[in-house]
């Protein structure tokens, strides 16, 4: 499975009168995976931050903050979420050396691949559709793994996508896993939570009797939906997973789109940042918010 890598670029480097810095701290997210058509929740974008000792996503610390130099451009990407169209994952975030990989798309229990293809892998995996396939499997040190479903006589609850800081709801009975909870960060100068997982969806009418579907986790994860209703999409800029869709016996509702992800850095007093065409940002007491696009930064 391919999740996008963007090339990294440094542009030609320690350009005239380049001088040494470091970042006071990072925040990378990626985008969310998209929920399943009638299926599991989706992941969360992986999470990797360095500020203030706050922990990265899944069981991983804060991270070496970046050395780096003024002068030299330095990529940075906002990776987009997950589309609404099917099992979609999200796509990588980038700053400089620094990659958070895009959630997994939750399982689908939609036409011909009958949920046997399980939910995907990424920064945090997919929820598991109705016990078929597997749970996706979250990256190391960036998020957790989705969720598990479970399979019975017209009744078939899906599991909800992993997020930052908790592992995807399993199904209860005939009620579907909730999102696994997003994390905090400070480093915008409040505390923030992001990268919630999506909810499990549940069918509902004709021979289905489904149970409630499952809710967002904290932190921008989308709410499942029931039946052919419409699954809420993961919040833009949180990297939180889609909620999933269920089925009515007749038609499927449509699944979350997973939310996009984000950049923040925090520089040094005395250094800014300048920002290429192609990326949107808003800059504020030294913190840099990276909220769309892809380009080439430099510092002064």
């Amino acid at each position: 499975m391919s999740f996008g890598f963007t090339t990294l670029g440094f542009g030609s480097g320690g350009g005239a009168g380049a001088a040494p810095f470091d970042l006071t701290g990072f925040l990378v997210i990626a985008g969310g995976g998209s929920g399943g058509p009638y299926g599991g929740g989706g992941g969360a974008g992986g999470y990797r931050s360095s500020f203030n000792s706050e922990n990265s996503g899944g069981t991983g610390s804060a991270e070496t903050t970046l050395s780096l130099e003024t002068n030299t451009e330095y990529t940075v990407t906002v990776g987009a979420g997950g589309s609404a169209s099917a099992k979609n994952p999200g796509a990588n975030s980038v700053l400089a050396t620094v990659t958070s990989i895009g959630g997994g798309g939750g399982a689908t229990g939609f036409g011909a691949a009958e949920a046997t293809d399980g939910g995907g892998d990424g920064g945090s995996g997919g929820g598991q559709c109705y016990g078929q396939g597997s749970a996706g499997e979250g990256t190391a040190n960036q998020g957790n793994d989705g969720g598990t479903g479970s399979y019975s006589f017209w009744n078939f609850p899906s599991g909800g996508g992993g997020g930052a800081s908790a592992v995807g709801g399993n199904n209860s009975g005939s009620t579907s896993g909730s999102g696994g909870a997003g994390r905090a960060s400070t480093i915008s100068g409040t505390s923030v939570t992001r990268a919630g997982g999506g909810g499990g969806g549940t069918p509902n009418g004709g021979p289905y009797s489904g149970g409630p579907a499952g809710t967002g986790g904290s932190g921008g994860g989308g709410n499942g939906a029931k039946g052919a209703a419409t699954a809420t999409s993961g919040t833009a800029n949180t990297g939180g997973g889609g909620g999933a869709t269920g089925y009515n016996g007749s038609s499927y509702g449509t699944n979350g789109a997973g939310g996009s992800g984000v950049v923040i850095i925090k520089m040094p007093d005395g250094i800014s940042c300048n920002v290429g065409s192609g990326l949107t940002s808003t800059t504020s007491s030294q913190v840099v918010t990276f909220t769309a696009g892809t380009g080439t930064i430099t510092f002064s």
